[in-house]
């Protein structure tokens, strides 16, 4: 096949990282910046490091995206529907990110997957969605809510008797560890995900075969999601690291830390590509319960969720009505 058309495919699949890096990537050092244990340089150019560290983690990830989601499409058509479906990820990636929502470019991509596959006659795997995006998609904000609680809870207690200033200051240096780790995990879980369509692409195409990664896509995918952060994350820091709650450092490090746990599990485990914006909202929302239910701002979190639960259909509709758009030039 032509090198042109998969040309395309990829530029639009880094498109799309590039507003993974608007979202996702944002909300793996908004709590370190927002407690100001990282000055925002240092927190992106860390967050770029762990980011393409933790790609190469993300084999398992990256297989589910690639060849789980959907059947292999075959001929020129397999091409466009992965443009349809990169299309309308990317689409409503630039529309939660206008209004500062985190919304979810995992979602994001798996319903725009979804939606050009089914109005492109191609199967869709429907058991490996409801197993490893459905299931984890209810249970991993769970989890985040439940284990982020306990987190703090376990902090107040240990520390209840320590000076305030100088747990303070120690949760700073600690957060430090913690925003790393967050943001390794996100590379495993996002940057893996893109990889895994590039892959799907190259399959496509006939430039590849089989569900290992390419090193140059690995790359790729990890850096333009860290040119995306910078770019682009403030809006989602702003939300994520302020307006749900006022963080401080011990809370930061709790969020971070119990978020950073479920992303490896679910990712080194199961192969589960779950949203890193849910779990890290939902960490934060557990945390700052163990202060007050009332310190917890649930309109901004209700408006978050109302996000999540629109981010299936919105991007497969955008891809549905990219299919169509194109058909005159198929």
């Amino acid at each position: 096949m032509d090198l042109v058309p998969i040309i395309l495919v990829v530029t639009l699949a880094m498109g799309f990282n590039y507003t993974n890096g608007f979202h996702d990537a944002a909300n793996a050092i908004a709590t370190s910046i927002s407690t100001r244990a990282l000055t925002p340089r240092v927190a992106l150019g860390m967050a770029a490091v762990a980011n393409l560290v933790g790609a190469f983690f993300g084999a398992k990830v990256a297989a589910t995206i690639g060849s789980g989601i959907i059947e292999t499409p075959t001929g020129p058509n397999g091409l466009w529907l992965v443009a349809a479906a990169l299309v309308g990820a990317t689409g409503w990636n630039l529309i939660t990110w206008w209004f500062g929502l985190p919304s979810s470019s995992s979602h994001a991509l798996i319903g725009g997957l979804g939606g050009a596959a089914l109005v492109a006659g191609v199967g869709v795997q429907w058991s490996v969605i409801w197993a490893k995006v459905v299931i984890p998609m209810v249970v991993s904000p769970v989890l985040g809510i439940i284990l982020g609680y306990l987190a703090m809870t376990a902090i107040l207690w240990i520390f209840r008797n320590s000076n305030p200033g100088r747990v303070t200051r120690g949760f700073r240096v600690a957060q430090v560890a913690s925003a790393a780790a967050m943001a390794f995990g996100h590379g495993l879980q996002d940057a893996a995900k893109t990889a895994g369509v590039v892959v799907l692409a190259l399959n496509i195409a006939g430039h590849h075969s089989g569900n290992d990664i390419p090193i140059w896509v690995l790359l790729l995918s990890a850096i333009v999601i860290s040119l995306g952060t910078y770019a682009g994350g403030w809006r989602i820091m702003r939300t994520l690291g302020r307006r749900i709650i006022d963080l401080t450092p011990p809370q930061g490090f709790a969020a971070e830390t119990t978020a950073a746990s479920i992303l490896y599990v679910a990712g080194l485990a199961f192969g589960a590509p779950i949203s890193t914006t849910h779990t890290i909202t939902s960490a934060i929302m557990g945390v700052g319960a163990t202060k007050r239910m009332s310190a917890v701002r649930w309109s901004v979190a209700g408006n978050i969720v109302g996000a999540w639960f629109l981010t299936f259909p919105g991007a497969g509709l955008v891809a549905v009505a990219t299919w169509y758009i194109t058909a005159v030039f198929r």
